[in-house]
């Protein structure tokens, strides 16, 4: 069965490329605009992954996932942020919350795989 990546961003285009790109390598994906999207989405989907934008509408990034850390429902997904903030602020943000990882915008999509890779890998164990 293929991983489940839930994509929260509230740039539709960009959202959509990324999309693009990871069910062209096999994933389902779903697409969350802003954060009360986001949290419920990842409730009721229980994705394998979180690619989460820090700034979105109804609830930024860190407030989503603070969110879906304090549900046993959602508290062992991978979240990789993923945000047009300094590389050096993000880093030091993600390492305090626990994140799996970051990303910058423009990103690139071969670190943007592996990395999803890399987390998907640490999240549990192999299919």
């Amino acid at each position: 069965m293929s991983k489940k990546i839930l994509i929260c961003d509230d740039e539709p285009d960009l959202a959509q490329v990324v999309a693009m790109s990871l069910k062209a390598r096999g994933y389902q994906v779903l697409i969350a605009v802003d954060g009360m999207q986001s949290i419920t989405l990842a409730h009721r989907e229980k994705p394998d992954l979180i690619l989460l934008d820090v700034k979105m509408p109804a609830g930024g990034g860190y407030i989503v996932y603070e969110n879906l850390k304090k549900s046993t429902d959602t508290m062992l997904i991978p979240v990789i942020f993923f945000s047009a903030l300094p590389a050096r602020e993000l880093k030091e943000k993600v390492e305090k919350l626990g994140a799996a990882g970051y990303l910058t915008k423009p990103h690139d999509s071969k670190e943007l795989i592996l990395k999803i890779e890399k987390a998907l890998r640490q999240s549990g164990p192999p299919e």
